[in-house]
Protein backbone atom coordinates (compact mmCIF):
# COMPACT_ATOMS: atom_id res chain seq x y z
CA UNK A 1 0.00 0.00 0.00
CA UNK A 2 2.69 2.48 -0.98
CA UNK A 3 0.61 4.85 -3.10
CA UNK A 4 -1.94 6.50 -0.78
CA UNK A 5 -0.37 9.67 0.58
CA UNK A 6 0.17 13.28 -0.13
CA UNK A 7 -1.96 16.32 -0.78
CA UNK A 8 -5.61 16.43 0.10
CA UNK A 9 -7.75 18.30 -2.40
CA UNK A 10 -7.69 21.98 -3.03
CA UNK A 11 -6.89 23.00 0.53
CA UNK A 12 -3.41 21.44 0.33
CA UNK A 13 -3.78 19.65 3.66
CA UNK A 14 -0.95 17.12 3.70
CA UNK A 15 -0.43 13.80 5.45
CA UNK A 16 2.55 11.48 5.23
CA UNK A 17 2.68 8.07 3.62
CA UNK A 18 2.84 6.26 6.96
CA UNK A 19 -0.24 8.12 8.18
CA UNK A 20 -2.11 7.27 4.98
CA UNK A 21 -1.21 3.60 5.34
CA UNK A 22 -2.35 3.62 8.96
CA UNK A 23 -5.69 5.19 8.01
CA UNK A 24 -6.31 2.59 5.31
CA UNK A 25 -5.22 -0.32 7.52
CA UNK A 26 -7.22 0.74 10.58
CA UNK A 27 -10.37 1.55 8.61
CA UNK A 28 -10.16 -1.63 6.55
CA UNK A 29 -9.40 -3.97 9.44
CA UNK A 30 -12.26 -2.70 11.55
CA UNK A 31 -14.64 -3.01 8.62
CA UNK A 32 -13.44 -6.57 7.91
CA UNK A 33 -14.40 -7.51 11.45
CA UNK A 34 -17.79 -5.82 11.09
CA UNK A 35 -18.55 -7.70 7.86
CA UNK A 36 -17.38 -10.90 9.58
CA UNK A 37 -20.04 -10.35 12.22
CA UNK A 38 -22.71 -9.65 9.63
CA UNK A 39 -21.90 -12.59 7.38
CA UNK A 40 -21.82 -15.25 10.08
CA UNK A 41 -25.59 -15.33 10.06
CA UNK A 42 -25.84 -15.84 6.31
CA UNK A 43 -23.25 -18.60 6.31
CA UNK A 44 -25.04 -20.43 9.13
CA UNK A 45 -28.63 -19.80 7.94
CA UNK A 46 -29.53 -23.51 7.72
CA UNK A 47 -28.38 -24.23 11.30
CA UNK A 48 -30.01 -21.06 12.63
CA UNK A 49 -33.28 -22.15 11.00
CA UNK A 50 -33.21 -25.35 13.07
CA UNK A 51 -32.15 -23.59 16.29
CA UNK A 52 -34.50 -20.61 16.29
CA UNK A 53 -37.37 -21.48 13.94
CA UNK A 54 -37.92 -25.12 14.89
CA UNK A 55 -41.59 -24.44 15.62
CA UNK A 56 -42.15 -24.35 11.84
CA UNK A 57 -41.83 -27.03 9.17
CA UNK A 58 -38.39 -27.34 7.54
CA UNK A 59 -39.22 -25.31 4.42
CA UNK A 60 -40.91 -22.48 6.34
CA UNK A 61 -38.09 -22.45 8.90
CA UNK A 62 -35.49 -22.01 6.20
CA UNK A 63 -37.51 -19.26 4.49
CA UNK A 64 -37.91 -17.44 7.81
CA UNK A 65 -34.18 -17.78 8.48
CA UNK A 66 -33.50 -16.19 5.08
CA UNK A 67 -35.99 -13.44 5.88
CA UNK A 68 -34.33 -12.77 9.22
CA UNK A 69 -31.03 -12.52 7.33
CA UNK A 70 -32.66 -10.12 4.86
CA UNK A 71 -34.08 -8.06 7.75
CA UNK A 72 -30.56 -6.98 8.60
CA UNK A 73 -30.21 -5.70 5.04
CA UNK A 74 -33.64 -4.07 5.04
CA UNK A 75 -32.81 -1.67 7.90
CA UNK A 76 -29.37 -0.68 6.60
CA UNK A 77 -30.71 2.47 4.85
CA UNK A 78 -32.16 3.63 8.18
CA UNK A 79 -28.75 3.10 9.76
CA UNK A 80 -27.29 5.15 6.92
CA UNK A 81 -29.67 8.01 7.78
CA UNK A 82 -29.07 7.88 11.54
CA UNK A 83 -25.30 7.47 11.48
CA UNK A 84 -24.80 9.47 8.28
CA UNK A 85 -26.39 12.47 9.99
CA UNK A 86 -24.22 11.87 13.06
CA UNK A 87 -21.10 11.58 10.90
CA UNK A 88 -21.78 14.87 9.13
CA UNK A 89 -22.59 16.63 12.41
CA UNK A 90 -20.07 15.21 14.87
CA UNK A 91 -17.37 13.57 12.76
CA UNK A 92 -16.33 10.45 10.89
CA UNK A 93 -14.11 8.85 13.53
CA UNK A 94 -16.47 8.74 16.51
CA UNK A 95 -19.44 7.68 14.42
CA UNK A 96 -17.85 4.51 13.17
CA UNK A 97 -16.59 3.75 16.68
CA UNK A 98 -20.24 3.65 17.76
CA UNK A 99 -21.26 1.47 14.81
CA UNK A 100 -18.63 -1.17 15.47
CA UNK A 101 -19.59 -1.37 19.16
CA UNK A 102 -23.24 -2.01 18.26
CA UNK A 103 -22.31 -4.60 15.64
CA UNK A 104 -19.86 -6.49 17.85
CA UNK A 105 -22.14 -6.66 20.88
CA UNK A 106 -25.16 -7.75 18.80
CA UNK A 107 -23.15 -10.56 17.23
CA UNK A 108 -21.80 -11.74 20.58
CA UNK A 109 -25.34 -11.89 21.99
CA UNK A 110 -26.46 -14.17 19.11
CA UNK A 111 -23.79 -16.59 20.34
CA UNK A 112 -25.35 -16.78 23.82
CA UNK A 113 -29.02 -16.56 22.80
CA UNK A 114 -31.09 -19.59 23.95
CA UNK A 115 -32.76 -21.61 21.20
CA UNK A 116 -36.46 -22.00 20.41
CA UNK A 117 -36.47 -25.27 22.36
CA UNK A 118 -35.37 -23.37 25.49
CA UNK A 119 -37.39 -20.14 25.48
CA UNK A 120 -39.94 -20.62 22.70
CA UNK A 121 -41.05 -17.77 20.46
CA UNK A 122 -38.89 -15.27 22.35
CA UNK A 123 -35.83 -16.81 20.67
CA UNK A 124 -36.66 -15.81 17.07
CA UNK A 125 -38.00 -12.43 18.25
CA UNK A 126 -34.72 -11.59 20.02
CA UNK A 127 -32.70 -12.99 17.11
CA UNK A 128 -34.46 -10.74 14.60
CA UNK A 129 -34.03 -7.76 16.94
CA UNK A 130 -30.28 -8.40 17.06
CA UNK A 131 -30.22 -8.72 13.27
CA UNK A 132 -31.93 -5.33 13.02
CA UNK A 133 -29.30 -3.79 15.29
CA UNK A 134 -26.56 -5.34 13.12
CA UNK A 135 -28.14 -3.88 10.00
CA UNK A 136 -28.45 -0.42 11.56
CA UNK A 137 -24.80 -0.49 12.61
CA UNK A 138 -23.60 -1.65 9.22
CA UNK A 139 -25.67 1.11 7.62
CA UNK A 140 -23.43 3.63 9.39
CA UNK A 141 -20.14 1.77 9.18
CA UNK A 142 -19.41 1.58 5.47
CA UNK A 143 -20.09 5.23 4.64
CA UNK A 144 -17.89 6.32 7.52
CA UNK A 145 -14.97 4.12 6.56
CA UNK A 146 -15.17 4.97 2.84
CA UNK A 147 -15.53 8.70 3.50
CA UNK A 148 -12.73 8.67 6.07
CA UNK A 149 -10.25 6.97 3.73
CA UNK A 150 -11.29 9.09 0.73
CA UNK A 151 -10.77 12.29 2.69
CA UNK A 152 -7.21 11.16 3.45
CA UNK A 153 -6.36 10.36 -0.20
CA UNK A 154 -5.14 12.28 -3.23
CA UNK A 155 -7.46 13.17 -6.10
CA UNK A 156 -5.46 11.00 -8.52
CA UNK A 157 -5.39 7.78 -6.47
CA UNK A 158 -8.67 7.79 -4.57
CA UNK A 159 -9.91 4.70 -6.41
CA UNK A 160 -6.83 2.78 -5.31
CA UNK A 161 -6.99 4.03 -1.71
CA UNK A 162 -10.70 3.30 -1.20
CA UNK A 163 -10.45 -0.08 -2.95
CA UNK A 164 -8.84 -1.40 0.24
CA UNK A 165 -12.13 -0.68 2.01
CA UNK A 166 -13.86 -2.58 -0.80
CA UNK A 167 -11.88 -5.72 0.02
CA UNK A 168 -13.32 -5.75 3.53
CA UNK A 169 -16.71 -7.28 2.69
CA UNK A 170 -15.07 -10.19 0.88
CA UNK A 171 -12.41 -10.37 3.59
CA UNK A 172 -15.11 -10.54 6.25
CA UNK A 173 -16.94 -13.28 4.39
CA UNK A 174 -13.66 -15.15 3.88
CA UNK A 175 -12.80 -14.85 7.58
CA UNK A 176 -16.26 -16.05 8.63
CA UNK A 177 -16.00 -19.06 6.31
CA UNK A 178 -12.55 -19.95 7.69
CA UNK A 179 -13.67 -19.71 11.32
CA UNK A 180 -16.80 -21.77 10.60
CA UNK A 181 -14.77 -24.36 8.71
CA UNK A 182 -12.18 -24.57 11.49
CA UNK A 183 -14.88 -25.14 14.09
CA UNK A 184 -16.60 -27.78 11.91
CA UNK A 185 -13.38 -29.72 11.40
CA UNK A 186 -12.31 -29.44 15.05
CA UNK A 187 -15.67 -30.39 16.59
CA UNK A 188 -17.25 -32.61 13.94
CA UNK A 189 -20.53 -31.93 12.19
CA UNK A 190 -22.81 -33.22 14.96
CA UNK A 191 -21.24 -31.18 17.77
CA UNK A 192 -20.91 -28.10 15.57
CA UNK A 193 -24.58 -28.11 14.61
CA UNK A 194 -25.66 -28.79 18.20
CA UNK A 195 -23.63 -26.07 19.96
CA UNK A 196 -20.35 -25.38 18.16
CA UNK A 197 -22.00 -22.94 15.73
CA UNK A 198 -22.03 -20.46 18.63
CA UNK A 199 -18.22 -20.21 18.77
CA UNK A 200 -17.79 -18.02 15.65
CA UNK A 201 -20.30 -15.56 17.14
CA UNK A 202 -18.49 -15.51 20.49
CA UNK A 203 -15.14 -14.89 18.77
CA UNK A 204 -16.54 -11.52 17.69
CA UNK A 205 -15.88 -10.20 21.23
CA UNK A 206 -12.13 -10.51 20.64
CA UNK A 207 -12.40 -8.95 17.18
CA UNK A 208 -14.46 -6.11 18.66
CA UNK A 209 -11.78 -5.34 21.27
CA UNK A 210 -9.06 -5.23 18.59
CA UNK A 211 -11.16 -3.02 16.28
CA UNK A 212 -12.06 -0.50 18.99
CA UNK A 213 -8.45 -0.25 20.16
CA UNK A 214 -7.20 0.40 16.62
CA UNK A 215 -9.85 3.00 15.83
CA UNK A 216 -9.20 4.91 19.04
CA UNK A 217 -5.71 5.64 17.69
CA UNK A 218 -7.04 7.46 14.61
CA UNK A 219 -7.42 11.21 14.12
CA UNK A 220 -10.48 12.92 12.66
CA UNK A 221 -10.67 13.38 8.87
CA UNK A 222 -8.61 16.49 8.00
CA UNK A 223 -11.22 17.76 5.53
CA UNK A 224 -14.04 17.45 8.06
CA UNK A 225 -11.93 18.92 10.87
CA UNK A 226 -10.94 21.95 8.78
CA UNK A 227 -14.52 22.47 7.58
CA UNK A 228 -15.87 22.32 11.13
CA UNK A 229 -13.22 24.73 12.42
CA UNK A 230 -14.31 27.18 9.71
CA UNK A 231 -17.97 26.71 10.68
CA UNK A 232 -18.90 25.40 7.22
CA UNK A 233 -20.25 21.99 8.25
CA UNK A 234 -23.93 21.27 7.69
CA UNK A 235 -26.29 21.96 10.61
CA UNK A 236 -29.06 19.82 9.00
CA UNK A 237 -27.36 17.23 6.78
CA UNK A 238 -30.44 15.12 6.09
CA UNK A 239 -32.66 17.97 4.94
CA UNK A 240 -29.79 19.39 2.91
CA UNK A 241 -28.92 16.02 1.34
CA UNK A 242 -32.45 14.81 0.59
CA UNK A 243 -34.62 17.93 0.81
CA UNK A 244 -32.86 19.83 -1.96
CA UNK A 245 -33.50 18.54 -5.47
CA UNK A 246 -29.95 19.23 -6.72
CA UNK A 247 -28.60 16.74 -4.16
CA UNK A 248 -31.57 14.35 -4.10
CA UNK A 249 -31.31 13.93 -7.90
CA UNK A 250 -27.72 12.74 -7.53
CA UNK A 251 -28.75 10.35 -4.72
CA UNK A 252 -31.44 8.79 -6.96
CA UNK A 253 -29.07 8.45 -9.91
CA UNK A 254 -26.38 6.97 -7.64
CA UNK A 255 -28.90 4.35 -6.49
CA UNK A 256 -30.34 3.23 -9.82
CA UNK A 257 -27.34 4.02 -12.02
CA UNK A 258 -24.58 2.64 -9.79
CA UNK A 259 -25.27 0.83 -6.52
CA UNK A 260 -28.33 -1.32 -7.41
CA UNK A 261 -26.49 -3.18 -10.19
CA UNK A 262 -23.28 -3.31 -8.18
CA UNK A 263 -25.21 -4.84 -5.28
CA UNK A 264 -26.90 -7.68 -7.17
CA UNK A 265 -23.65 -8.61 -8.93
CA UNK A 266 -21.89 -8.62 -5.58
CA UNK A 267 -24.43 -10.74 -3.71
CA UNK A 268 -24.92 -13.14 -6.62
CA UNK A 269 -21.18 -13.70 -6.97
CA UNK A 270 -20.60 -14.36 -3.28
CA UNK A 271 -23.72 -15.21 -1.29
CA UNK A 272 -25.99 -16.65 -3.94
CA UNK A 273 -23.16 -18.77 -5.32
CA UNK A 274 -22.69 -20.34 -1.87
CA UNK A 275 -26.45 -20.70 -1.41
CA UNK A 276 -26.76 -22.33 -4.86
CA UNK A 277 -24.00 -24.84 -4.07
CA UNK A 278 -25.35 -25.87 -0.67
CA UNK A 279 -29.13 -25.48 -0.94
CA UNK A 280 -29.80 -26.25 -4.62
CA UNK A 281 -26.96 -28.57 -5.60
CA UNK A 282 -26.63 -30.12 -2.11
CA UNK A 283 -22.86 -29.92 -2.01
CA UNK A 284 -21.46 -30.70 1.46
CA UNK A 285 -21.26 -27.46 3.46
CA UNK A 286 -17.57 -27.85 4.29
CA UNK A 287 -16.67 -28.51 0.66
CA UNK A 288 -18.80 -25.59 -0.54
CA UNK A 289 -17.22 -23.22 1.99
CA UNK A 290 -13.74 -24.30 0.92
CA UNK A 291 -14.58 -23.83 -2.76
CA UNK A 292 -16.02 -20.36 -2.19
CA UNK A 293 -13.08 -19.43 0.04
CA UNK A 294 -10.66 -20.50 -2.71
CA UNK A 295 -12.57 -18.41 -5.26
CA UNK A 296 -12.47 -15.42 -2.90
CA UNK A 297 -8.75 -15.87 -2.31
CA UNK A 298 -8.06 -15.81 -6.05
CA UNK A 299 -10.41 -12.95 -6.81
CA UNK A 300 -9.83 -10.55 -3.89
CA UNK A 301 -6.64 -8.86 -5.25
CA UNK A 302 -8.72 -7.68 -8.21
CA UNK A 303 -10.53 -5.23 -5.90
CA UNK A 304 -7.27 -3.32 -5.69
CA UNK A 305 -6.59 -3.73 -9.41
CA UNK A 306 -9.96 -2.38 -10.51
CA UNK A 307 -9.78 0.44 -7.94
CA UNK A 308 -6.40 1.38 -9.41
CA UNK A 309 -7.74 0.98 -12.96
CA UNK A 310 -10.62 3.35 -12.17
CA UNK A 311 -8.02 6.03 -11.39
CA UNK A 312 -6.74 5.58 -14.95
CA UNK A 313 -9.81 4.99 -17.14
CA UNK A 314 -12.68 6.08 -14.89
CA UNK A 315 -15.02 4.62 -12.23
CA UNK A 316 -18.04 4.50 -14.48
CA UNK A 317 -16.54 2.45 -17.32
CA UNK A 318 -15.24 -0.25 -14.96
CA UNK A 319 -18.53 -0.62 -13.03
CA UNK A 320 -20.68 -0.60 -16.18
CA UNK A 321 -18.44 -3.25 -17.80
CA UNK A 322 -18.88 -5.47 -14.74
CA UNK A 323 -22.68 -5.18 -14.89
CA UNK A 324 -22.71 -5.98 -18.62
CA UNK A 325 -20.41 -9.01 -18.46
CA UNK A 326 -22.26 -10.46 -15.45
CA UNK A 327 -25.66 -10.09 -17.13
CA UNK A 328 -24.41 -11.83 -20.27
CA UNK A 329 -22.69 -14.78 -18.58
CA UNK A 330 -24.60 -15.70 -15.40
CA UNK A 331 -26.74 -18.40 -17.02
CA UNK A 332 -23.85 -20.34 -18.63
CA UNK A 333 -21.70 -20.02 -15.51
CA UNK A 334 -24.36 -21.33 -13.12
CA UNK A 335 -25.25 -24.15 -15.51
CA UNK A 336 -21.57 -25.07 -15.59
CA UNK A 337 -21.51 -25.02 -11.77
CA UNK A 338 -24.34 -27.58 -11.78
CA UNK A 339 -22.49 -29.73 -14.32
CA UNK A 340 -19.29 -29.81 -12.27
CA UNK A 341 -20.86 -29.91 -8.77
CA UNK A 342 -23.78 -32.35 -9.15
CA UNK A 343 -23.78 -34.10 -12.54
CA UNK A 344 -26.25 -36.72 -11.25
CA UNK A 345 -28.87 -33.99 -10.79
CA UNK A 346 -28.27 -32.80 -14.34
CA UNK A 347 -28.66 -36.36 -15.67
CA UNK A 348 -31.80 -37.11 -13.65
CA UNK A 349 -33.46 -33.90 -14.81
CA UNK A 350 -32.84 -34.92 -18.43
CA UNK A 351 -33.97 -38.56 -18.09
CA UNK A 352 -36.82 -38.26 -15.54
CA UNK A 353 -38.20 -34.72 -15.73
CA UNK A 354 -40.40 -33.49 -12.89
CA UNK A 355 -43.71 -31.71 -13.51
CA UNK A 356 -46.01 -29.97 -11.03
CA UNK A 357 -49.64 -30.32 -12.15
CA UNK A 358 -51.68 -27.71 -10.26
CA UNK A 359 -54.42 -25.14 -10.41
CA UNK A 360 -52.50 -21.91 -11.26
CA UNK A 361 -54.78 -19.93 -8.95
CA UNK A 362 -53.35 -21.89 -6.00
CA UNK A 363 -49.72 -21.10 -6.87
CA UNK A 364 -48.24 -18.07 -5.07
CA UNK A 365 -45.10 -16.04 -5.53
CA UNK A 366 -43.48 -17.15 -2.28
CA UNK A 367 -41.82 -13.90 -1.29
CA UNK A 368 -42.85 -12.36 2.01
CA UNK A 369 -40.27 -9.90 3.41
CA UNK A 370 -42.29 -9.30 6.60
CA UNK A 371 -43.10 -12.96 7.32
CA UNK A 372 -46.88 -12.63 7.61
CA UNK A 373 -48.06 -14.81 4.74
CA UNK A 374 -48.63 -18.55 4.99
CA UNK A 375 -48.04 -20.59 1.86
CA UNK A 376 -50.12 -23.70 2.53
CA UNK A 377 -51.99 -24.43 -0.70
CA UNK A 378 -51.23 -27.80 -2.30
CA UNK A 379 -49.39 -26.05 -5.13
CA UNK A 380 -47.22 -23.97 -2.80
CA UNK A 381 -46.43 -27.02 -0.64
CA UNK A 382 -45.33 -29.04 -3.67
CA UNK A 383 -43.29 -26.27 -5.22
CA UNK A 384 -41.52 -25.17 -2.05
CA UNK A 385 -40.56 -28.79 -1.29
CA UNK A 386 -39.06 -29.23 -4.76
CA UNK A 387 -37.31 -25.84 -4.69
CA UNK A 388 -35.81 -26.55 -1.29
CA UNK A 389 -34.63 -29.94 -2.54
CA UNK A 390 -33.02 -28.28 -5.55
CA UNK A 391 -35.18 -30.19 -8.03
CA UNK A 392 -35.92 -28.49 -11.36
CA UNK A 393 -39.49 -28.93 -12.61
CA UNK A 394 -41.96 -27.85 -15.27
CA UNK A 395 -45.49 -26.57 -14.67
CA UNK A 396 -48.74 -27.94 -16.06
CA UNK A 397 -52.13 -26.33 -15.46
CA UNK A 398 -54.86 -28.43 -13.81
CA UNK A 399 -58.62 -27.74 -13.49
CA UNK A 400 -59.71 -25.27 -10.81
CA UNK A 401 -59.79 -26.74 -7.30
CA UNK A 402 -57.54 -29.70 -8.17
CA UNK A 403 -55.10 -30.82 -5.48
CA UNK A 404 -51.58 -30.44 -6.86
CA UNK A 405 -49.66 -33.48 -8.03
CA UNK A 406 -45.94 -33.95 -8.64
CA UNK A 407 -45.10 -36.24 -11.56
CA UNK A 408 -41.57 -37.66 -11.58
CA UNK A 409 -41.03 -39.30 -14.94
CA UNK A 410 -44.22 -41.35 -15.01
CA UNK A 411 -44.61 -41.65 -11.21
CA UNK A 412 -47.27 -39.41 -9.58
CA UNK A 413 -47.06 -38.11 -6.00
CA UNK A 414 -50.11 -36.26 -4.66
CA UNK A 415 -49.60 -33.15 -2.55
CA UNK A 416 -52.20 -32.01 0.00
CA UNK A 417 -54.15 -28.89 0.82
CA UNK A 418 -52.93 -27.51 4.14
CA UNK A 419 -55.30 -24.57 4.45
CA UNK A 420 -57.89 -26.31 6.64
CA UNK A 421 -55.41 -28.25 8.79
CA UNK A 422 -54.28 -27.42 12.30
CA UNK A 423 -50.56 -27.29 13.08
CA UNK A 424 -50.24 -30.93 14.17
CA UNK A 425 -52.20 -32.33 11.22
CA UNK A 426 -50.27 -30.15 8.78
CA UNK A 427 -46.96 -31.36 10.19
CA UNK A 428 -48.06 -34.99 9.93
CA UNK A 429 -49.31 -34.71 6.33
CA UNK A 430 -46.30 -32.67 5.28
CA UNK A 431 -43.96 -35.35 6.65
CA UNK A 432 -45.86 -38.06 4.76
CA UNK A 433 -45.78 -36.04 1.54
CA UNK A 434 -42.07 -35.31 1.96
CA UNK A 435 -41.32 -38.99 2.50
CA UNK A 436 -43.30 -40.11 -0.56
CA UNK A 437 -41.75 -37.39 -2.69
CA UNK A 438 -38.25 -38.27 -1.52
CA UNK A 439 -38.68 -41.95 -2.29
CA UNK A 440 -39.98 -41.23 -5.79
CA UNK A 441 -37.15 -38.81 -6.51
CA UNK A 442 -34.54 -41.29 -5.30
CA UNK A 443 -36.03 -44.04 -7.44
CA UNK A 444 -35.82 -41.73 -10.48
CA UNK A 445 -32.12 -41.09 -9.87
CA UNK A 446 -32.30 -37.69 -8.20
CA UNK A 447 -29.49 -37.52 -5.62
CA UNK A 448 -30.24 -36.39 -2.08
CA UNK A 449 -26.76 -34.90 -1.94
CA UNK A 450 -24.00 -34.20 -4.40
CA UNK A 451 -21.59 -37.15 -4.68
CA UNK A 452 -18.26 -35.91 -3.24
CA UNK A 453 -16.36 -38.10 -5.72
CA UNK A 454 -18.14 -36.45 -8.64
CA UNK A 455 -17.49 -32.85 -7.55
CA UNK A 456 -14.95 -31.32 -9.93
CA UNK A 457 -13.24 -28.96 -7.47
CA UNK A 458 -10.68 -27.28 -9.80
CA UNK A 459 -13.36 -26.30 -12.33
CA UNK A 460 -15.67 -25.04 -9.60
CA UNK A 461 -12.90 -22.89 -8.10
CA UNK A 462 -12.29 -21.35 -11.53
CA UNK A 463 -16.00 -20.61 -12.02
CA UNK A 464 -16.40 -19.17 -8.52
CA UNK A 465 -13.26 -17.04 -8.98
CA UNK A 466 -14.76 -15.63 -12.20
CA UNK A 467 -17.91 -14.66 -10.28
CA UNK A 468 -15.75 -12.97 -7.63
CA UNK A 469 -13.85 -11.06 -10.33
CA UNK A 470 -17.19 -9.70 -11.57
CA UNK A 471 -17.78 -8.58 -7.98
CA UNK A 472 -14.42 -6.79 -7.90
CA UNK A 473 -15.19 -4.95 -11.14
CA UNK A 474 -18.39 -3.40 -9.82
CA UNK A 475 -17.35 -3.02 -6.19
CA UNK A 476 -13.70 -1.97 -6.37
CA UNK A 477 -14.36 1.55 -7.74
CA UNK A 478 -17.80 2.20 -6.18
CA UNK A 479 -16.63 3.90 -2.96
CA UNK A 480 -14.51 6.47 -4.79
CA UNK A 481 -17.32 7.06 -7.30
CA UNK A 482 -19.93 7.68 -4.59
CA UNK A 483 -17.67 9.83 -2.41
CA UNK A 484 -16.78 12.07 -5.36
CA UNK A 485 -20.44 12.70 -6.23
CA UNK A 486 -21.21 14.69 -3.05
CA UNK A 487 -19.87 17.73 -1.13
CA UNK A 488 -17.91 17.28 2.11
CA UNK A 489 -20.57 18.90 4.32
CA UNK A 490 -23.17 16.18 3.51
CA UNK A 491 -20.96 13.45 2.07
CA UNK A 492 -21.43 10.83 4.82
CA UNK A 493 -25.24 11.07 4.68
CA UNK A 494 -25.55 11.42 0.91
CA UNK A 495 -23.34 8.53 -0.18
CA UNK A 496 -24.47 6.16 2.59
CA UNK A 497 -28.17 6.12 1.69
CA UNK A 498 -27.96 5.04 -1.98
CA UNK A 499 -25.21 2.58 -1.10
CA UNK A 500 -27.28 0.89 1.58
CA UNK A 501 -30.59 0.94 -0.27
CA UNK A 502 -28.76 -0.62 -3.22
CA UNK A 503 -26.89 -3.19 -1.18
CA UNK A 504 -29.38 -3.66 1.64
CA UNK A 505 -32.54 -3.94 -0.47
CA UNK A 506 -31.59 -4.75 -4.04
CA UNK A 507 -28.62 -6.94 -3.02
CA UNK A 508 -29.69 -8.31 0.35
CA UNK A 509 -32.88 -9.84 -1.03
CA UNK A 510 -31.11 -11.76 -3.83
CA UNK A 511 -31.32 -15.20 -2.08
CA UNK A 512 -34.93 -14.71 -0.94
CA UNK A 513 -36.25 -13.38 -4.24
CA UNK A 514 -34.29 -15.98 -6.22
CA UNK A 515 -35.77 -18.77 -4.07
CA UNK A 516 -39.27 -17.37 -4.62
CA UNK A 517 -38.70 -17.16 -8.40
CA UNK A 518 -37.41 -20.72 -8.54
CA UNK A 519 -40.38 -21.95 -6.47
CA UNK A 520 -42.80 -20.21 -8.83
CA UNK A 521 -41.25 -21.25 -12.13
CA UNK A 522 -39.42 -24.50 -11.38
CA UNK A 523 -36.22 -23.74 -13.28
CA UNK A 524 -33.34 -23.78 -10.76
CA UNK A 525 -31.66 -20.98 -12.75
CA UNK A 526 -34.76 -18.79 -12.97
CA UNK A 527 -33.73 -16.82 -9.88
CA UNK A 528 -30.82 -15.39 -11.89
CA UNK A 529 -33.27 -13.20 -13.81
CA UNK A 530 -33.52 -10.93 -10.79
CA UNK A 531 -29.84 -9.87 -10.68
CA UNK A 532 -29.64 -9.81 -14.47
CA UNK A 533 -32.59 -7.40 -14.86
CA UNK A 534 -31.28 -5.10 -12.10
CA UNK A 535 -27.74 -5.14 -13.55
CA UNK A 536 -29.08 -4.20 -17.00
CA UNK A 537 -31.18 -1.41 -15.48
CA UNK A 538 -28.08 0.04 -13.81
CA UNK A 539 -26.08 -0.36 -17.01
CA UNK A 540 -28.61 1.72 -18.97
CA UNK A 541 -29.20 4.43 -16.34
CA UNK A 542 -25.56 4.66 -15.33
CA UNK A 543 -24.33 4.92 -18.92
CA UNK A 544 -26.86 7.59 -19.88
CA UNK A 545 -27.26 9.73 -16.77
CA UNK A 546 -24.48 9.29 -14.17
CA UNK A 547 -21.35 11.40 -14.62
CA UNK A 548 -17.75 10.25 -14.44
CA UNK A 549 -15.91 11.61 -11.37
CA UNK A 550 -12.33 10.36 -11.84
CA UNK A 551 -9.76 12.89 -10.72
CA UNK A 552 -12.28 15.35 -9.27
CA UNK A 553 -11.45 17.27 -6.09
CA UNK A 554 -13.43 16.54 -2.95
CA UNK A 555 -13.85 20.30 -2.70
CA UNK A 556 -15.47 20.48 -6.15
CA UNK A 557 -18.98 21.05 -4.73
CA UNK A 558 -18.08 22.86 -1.49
Amino acid sequence: MSSPAGTLGASQTTIGKSEARRVIFASSLGTVFEWYDFYLYGSLAAIIARQFFSGLNDTSAFIFALLAFAAGFAVRPFGALVFGRLGDLVGRKYTFLVTILIMGLSTFLVGVLPSYASIGVAAPVILISLRLLQGLALGGEYGGAATYVAEHSRDDNRGYATSWIQTTATGGLFLSLLVILGCRLALGTEAFEAWGWRIPFLVSALLLAISVYIRLQLNESPLFKKMKEEGKHSKAPLSEAFGQWKNLKIVILALFGATAGQAVVWYTGQFYALYFLTQTLKVDATTANLLVAAGLLIGTPFFIFFGWLSDRIGRKSVVMAGCLIAALTYFPIFKAITHYANPALETAAATSPVTVIADPAQCSFQFDPVGKKVFNSSCDIAKSALAKAGIPYANEAAPAGTVAQVRIGSTPVDAFNGKALDKAAFKEQNAAFGSALGEALTAAGYPKKADPAAVNKPMLVILLAILVIYVTMVYGPIAAWLVEMFPTRIRYSSMSLPYHIGNGWFGGFVPTIAFALVSLHGDIYYGLWYPIVIAVMTLIIGTLFVRETKGSSLHAHD
